[in-house]
């Protein structure tokens, strides 16, 4: 394991010091190998389109909230939208392909969310296109194209509207709005999804340079039902560039009642606004966004990839929703687009303290599903809330049956309170915590006053769960879920005394006598019949980081190196980025580096180092990963610790290589940290 984890280091620090070695924002890939290539995503937190390796295509567009029963597991899936931003681009009659392209290049600007193509056809033009999901417009997206002859030619671009095949009765529509000013030409589309539940709709217009009156003559051609588009001819100088673009935008009945009408009014927006103010708006808010920065001097391949994880997970939360990021984000339909502990545990501790405000959204996701976990709890036979495993669009259970997940994995509970404690502590928002946080802490500290089984004076099992190590199905007294549920408790008492409310006697009983379990040789055990088997993921090693139910130095030290030894082969990335927090703050650096590169190093996959799963994975974009990745260089490297009374820095240290780290705009205050 070693070995190959050296190797795939190697291989991915060479091709990055060669091909973008000093710019930090950016990522290039220019060898573009269709059979090596997993697309990184440009997405504004409602809307994600992903890269393809074929020319004037994208691979996937993911509409946010967007759920219906169909395929794997016969629960709620996320939805592939219309293919809005796909073209076809044809010159002096050759419709261009890949073959066709010479010195094709995409870069990934995480600086301000673009993923730009460039490339050469013969010796005729230079062609780029930039893909854009639209920070200042939820539901939009905008194609930049740009081509540059190097002879006389005649192209004719066409603006492709095509269903996925998941979509059905899908319906085509060609609109011309004629007015004074302007000239409106919209290509729309509405279809069903699988089950009917709900109605996609997408629609696209030109954004010409020319003035009104001078605008090409656009021509709609209906293909099929799946497919149609809208196109223009254009004879160009040698030497000259045209430039256009393409807006788009799709909404579903999940967010607006009549989508059709909505979506064409957006690019009508879109068209008026213009390329030029649509991009100052996008890269005004980007910038806004990268207030919150980590910065670290000396090792610019760390800094490109924290870059990376922060872009990716800024990419895929929006301010102002209720939506919570699955474990791919909006990178794809991995893992049906559900929200597991994933977004609690993982992503949300940075979200948190980066940009209280998005990370808002993540726990109002759980809020406004609460009703839905009490009666998940009084159809088990228990008091309070029980949120589910695999949540989706409603809040109910959505865990494939053949999961025992599903039924037992109960940590989540704790998992959505900690989440809702932490926002508080962050925020010191009171009337927050008074109306929304403290409603899910209690309803879920009540569900483990009645979750547990008394066992003699004092002490209360939790009995027949999954772990958070995965492959211990079916176990009593698993350490992480004893644990979390003790902070579950411990937050609703703190929360209740805050809100000058009497918390319930039976809290603090229950939380005391909760055990946590040893082994024979004094380390914490996994649960009751643990006897050192592999693990899929760290479980005991969270009770130090971030539960803070281990405190003493000693008998964190022998956890962590315990159960280091025993994670087995597809162990996803986050359990090295606890081991990477706990060696930073014990002051070893040199194995909290080692930790935080096996991370995220051995899961890049080509071209853009977009995470998988575990080592060898294929299936990016990981963001559960980046989210422990970062929590490494934000609660390891840089100290920070989330208290009841806000962000602090305690002492860590930092890596050999890097001479400092700034983390910035951290909380409501938008403080800076340091560490040199």
């Amino acid at each position: 394991m070693k070995k190959i984890f050296c190797i795939l280091s190697l291989s991915f620090i060479s091709f990055i010091s060669l091909s973008q070695k000093t710019d930090v924002w950016k990522i290039v890939a220019d060898k573009i190998d269709p059979k090596d290539y997993y697309g990184v995503t440009v997405a504004n937190g409602v809307i994600g389109i992903v890269s393809s390796p074929n020319l004037f295509k994208c691979k996937d567009v993911v509409l946010n909230g967007a759920y219906d029963q169909y395929g794997r597991g016969r629960v709620s899936n996320f939805l592939q939208s219309f293919n809005l931003v796909n073209m076809n681009m044809d010159i002096d009659g050759n419709r261009l392909g890949n073959p066709d392209a010479v010195n094709m290049k995409q870069v990934l600007d995480m600086k301000h969310a673009s993923i730009t193509t460039t490339f050469d056809y013969r010796d005729k033009a230079t062609i780029s296109y930039t893909y854009y999901a639209l920070r200042n417009l939820p539901y939009t997206v905008l194609v930049d194209v740009a081509v540059t002859a190097k002879k006389n030619i005649e192209i004719i671009p066409a603006s492709v509207m095509e269903a996925p095949d998941a979509l059905k009765d899908v319906q085509n529509y060609y609109n011309e709005i004629d007015r004074p000013h302007t000239k409106l030409s919209l290509l729309s589309s509405t279809a069903k999804s699988p089950t009917g539940k709900l109605t996609f709709a997408s629609s696209t217009t030109f954004l010409f340079d020319e003035l009104h009156g001078n605008e090409p003559q656009l021509i709609h051609e209906m293909w099929d039902n799946n497919m149609h588009l809208s196109k223009f001819k254009k004879t160009l100088a040698a030497g000259s560039t045209y430039h256009f673009s393409i807006a788009g935008s799709s909404i579903t009945t999940a967010q607006h009642d009549d989508p059709l009408n909505e979506a064409e009014r957006y690019v009508i927006y879109a068209k008026l606004q213009g390329t030029k103010k649509l991009l100052q708006f996008h890269n005004a808010a980007w910038d806004e966004l990268w207030k919150s920065d980590i910065i670290i001097e000396g090792d610019d391949n760390s800094q490109r990839d924290v870059h990376s994880a922060m872009y990716h997970l800024y990419s895929f939360v929006r301010e102002g929703t209720s939506y919570s990021p699955s474990p791919m984000g909006l990178s794809g339909l991995g893992y049906n687009g559900h929200v597991f502990w994933d977004t609690e545990l993982w992503m949300f501790p940075a979200m948190v303290v980066l940009h209280p405000e998005m990370a808002k959204s993540m726990v109002e996701y759980r809020f406004e599903r609460l009703k839905q976990a009490q009666h998940n709890a009084f159809a088990h036979g228990y008091k309070g809330a029980m949120y589910p495993w695999e949540s989706a669009g409603t809040g109910n259970e959505e865990t494939p049956v053949w999961a025992l997940s599903g039924p037992f994995e109960h940590h989540i509970t704790a998992d959505v309170a900690i989440a809702a404690w932490n926002y508080f502590a962050v925020t010191q928002d009171t009337m927050w915590l008074k109306e929304k946080g403290f409603p899910v802490i209690k309803a879920c500290a009540d569900f483990w006053v009645s979750r547990v089984e008394k066992n003699g004076p004092g002490k209360y099992d939790i009995k027949n769960v999954v772990a958070a190590d995965e492959w211990a199905e079916n176990v009593d007294n698993n350490a992480f879920t004893n644990a979390a549920a003790k902070a579950n408790l411990q937050y609703a008492i703190m929360a209740a005394n805050i809100l000058q409310v009497n918390p319930d006697n039976d809290w603090a009983d229950v939380e005391k006598n909760i055990p946590i379990l040893k082994l024979p040789n004094g380390v914490t055990s996994e649960h009751a019949t643990y006897v050192g088997e592999k693990i899929k993921q760290t479980d005991v090693n969270l009770l130090s980081y971030p539960l803070k139910e281990i405190t003493d130095p000693a008998q964190i030290k022998k956890d962590l190196e315990y159960y280091e030894s025993r994670i087995g082969e597809g162990s996803p990335a986050m359990t090295h980025a606890i081991f990477a927090i706990l060696y930073a703050r014990a002051g070893n650096s040199v194995k909290a580096f080692k930790a935080f590169e096996e991370a995220h190093i051995p899961n890049k996959k080509n071209p853009f180092g977009v995470l998988s799963e575990s080592a060898g994975g294929t299936n990016p974009y990981f963001a559960t990963g980046a989210g422990g990745f970062l929590q490494t260089v934000l609660f390891g490297f840089g100290g920070l610790e989330i208290t009841p009374r806000g962000v602090v820095q305690i002492k860590s240290s930092l890596p050999a290589q890097w001479k400092s780290l700034t983390i910035s705009g951290i909380g409501l205050q938008h403080k800076t940290f340091t560490v040199k």
